[in-house]
């Protein structure tokens, strides 16, 4: 195991177009850190300048307080698992995960030990002797896997390793992932453009976008208390209600309908110019709770999806939109008059023009 920390990590192309903005980040011993953000926001190019993949063209990379910036990937004491398994075809699977050990001359019998030891863990010890064309997607991904833990790295390195499973498939390895976590005890940094993915796995989530670290903080912080509207918007399924606003006198203006704030609230929104209102869909209510000073909103139904164990459903107020999630045995016609009532306790307001939570 080992920490990770990274100050003011920076990557530019021919010194002009800048792809990763001044990122800092500590990352503890047997912590599991997930770098999440949409296509293109520089989480892989991030995870591969800690590989080493990719040069820095500023700030410092530590690994156990070591500075690795001009280490080659060899001796960063790394182990990275690919999206695409990057196994060797014409290969057992014992040879796979022996190969890199062979490379650096580690005796036999310590060879078939480590391998055997990691087969097991991962429930492969019964097909060594298969080649990959033999495997499915799933086990392919858990000899890369078990190739990575023969090595006993320092820190273990994953870039969006299920992307190419099927939903249930995904589903089960992203288990076996974070049950592989508790056993091992080891520093995983994982890449992923899927936000359930990272609610799931992380002790921490660095949101990213655009190059910028948008923030960095546990799961519950994240889904509970956004520190951007991008943030808000990126996670959850579906994500947080984002509605653009006029705040005055204490409420937000969602378009001819007012939602009365709670005073502390109300008085950070006053910082800002524009606004953006946010609550999530499961903060939205079409019965009365019990919490303090809840608002109630005339609405119009515009649309429900079904999923089975609930319903999303799609209400107009004023001239926005709010999702919300309803018992699975709703059923009413589109255009069906419906009072909403909002918890305010799960309300946000955002600077539109920053971004950043108020």
């Amino acid at each position: 195991m080992a920490s990770v920390q990274l100050h003011n990590v920076q990557k530019s192309y021919d010194g002009k177009t800048t792809v990763i903005h001044g990122i800092d980040l500590e990352i503890q011993h047997g912590e599991f850190v997930v770098f999440v953000g949409p296509s293109g926001c520089g989480k892989s190019t991030l995870l591969r300048m800690i590989a080493g993949l990719e040069g820095i063209s500023g700030g410092d990379v530590m690994i156990d307080g070591k500075r690795v910036n001009d280490e080659p990937p060899r001796n960063r004491d790394i182990a990275m698992v690919f999206q695409d398994y990057a196994l060797y075809p014409h290969k057992s699977l014992y040879d796979n995960m022996a190969f890199g050990l062979r490379l650096r001359k580690t005796p036999e019998d310590e060879i078939k030990r480590r391998v055997m030891d990691a087969a097991r863990l991962l429930r492969i010890d019964h097909m060594l002797e298969r080649k990959p064309a033999a495997l499915s997607g799933g086990q392919r991904q858990r000899v890369a896997i078990g190739r990575a833990i023969v090595r006993q790295p320092k820190v273990f390195l994953f870039d969006e390793p299920l992307s190419n499973l099927d939903a249930q498939l995904r589903n089960e390895m992203r288990s076996e992932i974070k049950k592989l976590h508790q056993r091992l005890g080891a520093t995983i940094i994982y890449v992923t453009h899927d936000q359930v993915e990272a609610m799931t796995l992380a002790d921490r989530i660095a949101v990213l976008s655009a190059g910028h670290k948008m923030q960095y903080a546990t799961p519950d912080e994240i889904y509970n208390r956004p520190a951007a509207h991008f943030v808000a918007g990126f996670t959850g399924s579906p994500p947080m209600n984002l509605v653009s606003c006029s705040v005055s006198a204490g409420a937000a203006d969602l378009g001819g309908v007012r939602v009365a704030l709670p005073q502390a609230l109300a008085e950070r929104a006053a910082q800002a110019q524009q606004h953006v209102f946010g609550i999530r869909p499961e903060n939205v209510a079409l019965s009365p709770r019990a919490a303090v000073g809840e608002v109630a909103l005339p609405a119009t139904v515009v649309i429900s999806e079904p999923l089975g164990a609930e319903t999303l459903v799609t209400f107009q107020v004023g001239q926005s939109e709010l999702v919300a999630r309803c018992a699975a045995s709703f059923k009413v016609a589109p255009g069906t008059a419906q009072t909403l009532y909002l918890d305010p306790a799960a309300m946000h307001v955002f600077d539109k023009d920053s971004g950043r939570a108020l």
